[in-house]
């Protein structure tokens, strides 16, 4: 999981690319990098490894010059998240010079790598799976060329070759040196990339042309006055050039999208919509469901009130609260300068991280018997801290209830969920994980209803839940691969 963003202005853009990735911090915080580009080709880069107010200074904000220019945000789950080398974009200088952000995961790197090795001449510096796709876009472009101009028919066929050839999740924005922006889908469309427009002046002739922008995210279309137009279509591509006109071309074979059910549960902002579904009435819909397998499951009189664990499973649990007419009470402070323990690396930083993350309010729990509403459970360190922060601070009782059902497989398209043994719902029936967390009552959202509750009222027919259902949607993770991700995290 990453965020990305790339824009191409009628003036510089280095500030509203700043502006964007701020947006879409909550996406990503072990890194971040902007890329702007001249119209003469030349390129400016600046990346660092933290968030991103952190990362920039005006030194390197007056030195990102050019009126196209691309961002990103990192969540690392390929490579190491502490080593500065491998944050985002990467850059190659042939042909004509490419700078690419990545948001997702390639489940192929070993075929890649070898293929750029022995076939394409290419030399790899890191490990990250960003490097693999922008030489693989590379060498597929090279090939691409026909004169010395290129042509975005050129653009859209070497996109096709890169879709033949990679496997896994991928959206991706690209520079490419004197010609423009590139951004492009994988072909079922798991990781979210959207676009938007907006007029402007130019400065040089005075007339209304217009500024494209393209993003993970459409809150940040929102924000800076951009119109939606549209998502990226799975295996799409989209290319605007320097003079500001739209070129798109399907480029796969057999697209159909199955966007991460993930996004809706957890990492998007609540404000935000994807393949338009509102991130934030799926999470009320969730809501609504959950409700009904409460009811189902566990004893009412067992409840007193109903608590969120702030922030994303908010909305959910004020729809259990109504749908059963249980009162609603905000128990836990959330410390907002603390980033999400979700996206830290290591189980002891996320379990020292809660307590500095969360404080229960003694006045809301003593002497209740609370249901505990989260989004999700993932590895549960953090969820048996807050179980146990609930009882010190005097519940009676602890249900705890996931909008989400029990993550019990790897996540390979771009979320850190690598190794079954890290997972508490791997191999554990319901009761054994509520035995293992601390709580009285343990309650898990159905698949079924993860899928109704997010697709309702949607065009859109699927979604990829192979971290609940085991069903890898690319049709191409094998048993081998699952151990050899897992033996490669843990060594």
């Amino acid at each position: 999981m990453c965020g990305i963003v790339g824009m191409v202005g009628q003036g510089s853009v280095n500030q509203e690319i700043y502006d964007a990735l701020l947006l879409l911090q909550h996406r990503g915080q072990d890194s971040t990098g902007i890329a702007t580009a001249e119209a003469s080709g030349i390129f400016h880069i600046a990346k660092a490894k933290g968030q991103v107010r952190e990362a920039f200074r005006t030194r390197d904000m007056r030195a990102l010059l050019g009126e196209i220019g691309l961002g990103h945000v990192r969540y690392a789950t390929k490579g190491t998240a502490s080593n500065e080398e491998e944050a985002q974009p990467f850059y190659v200088n042939a042909p004509y010079g490419i700078v690419l952000v990545h948001n997702g995961n390639l489940t192929n790197t070993r075929e890649l790598t070898d293929e750029l090795f022995h076939n394409d001449r290419r030399h790899l510096n890191t490990s990250s799976d960003t490097e693999l796709l922008v030489n693989v876009l590379a060498n597929e472009l090279q090939s691409s060329i026909s004169g010395i101009e290129l042509d975005p028919e050129q653009v859209f066929q070497a996109v096709s070759r890169v879709h033949e050839r990679v496997e896994g999740s991928y959206a991706a924005i690209a520079l490419i040196a004197g010609y423009g922006l590139l951004a492009f889908r994988d072909p079922f469309g798991i990781r979210p990339l959207i676009i938007g427009t907006r007029p402007a002046v130019d400065p040089e002739t005075g007339k209304t042309a217009y500024e494209w922008i393209v993003t993970s995210e459409s809150l940040v279309l929102e924000n800076g006055g951009f119109e939606v137009v549209r998502d990226v279509l799975p295996g799409e591509a989209v290319f605007v050039d320097l003079d500001g006109h739209l070129h798109t071309k399907q480029c796969a074979t057999d697209p159909k999208l199955v966007p991460c059910s993930f996004e809706y549960v957890y990492l998007a902002r609540p404000d935000s919509i994807m393949n338009g579904i509102s991130v934030y009435e799926a999470r009320l819909r969730l809501g609504e469901r959950l409700a009904d397998t409460i009811a189902k499951y566990t004893p009412m009189n067992a409840i007193d009130v109903v608590m969120p664990i702030p922030d994303s499973s908010r909305p959910a649990a004020m729809q259990v609260a109504r749908k059963l007419g249980i009162e609603y009470r905000e128990g836990f402070y959330k410390n907002r300068y603390v980033g999400r323990t979700f996206i830290m690396p290591g189980q002891a930083v996320r379990k020292k991280s809660v307590r500095q993350k969360l404080n229960a309010m003694s006045s809301e729990f003593k002497g209740k018997n609370v249901l505990l509403i989260d989004d999700s459970i993932v590895r549960g360190t953090t969820s048996k801290e807050i179980i146990q922060m609930a009882r010190d601070a005097g519940a009676l009782s602890v249900t705890f209830a996931s909008a989400a059902p029990p993550v019990r497989y790897p996540h390979v398209y771009g979320i850190n969920m690598p190794s079954r043994h890290e997972l508490v719902a791997h191999g554990r029936t319901i009761p054994e994980i509520a035995k293992e967390l601390g709580a009285d009552y343990m309650v898990y959202q159905e698949v079924e209803d993860l899928k109704a509750a997010i697709l309702e009222g949607s065009d859109v027919e699927d979604l990829d839940m192979s971290c609940f259902d085991g069903r890898y949607v690319t049709g191409t993770v094998t048993e081998e691969y699952l151990a050899w991700v897992e033996g490669s995290q843990e060594s």
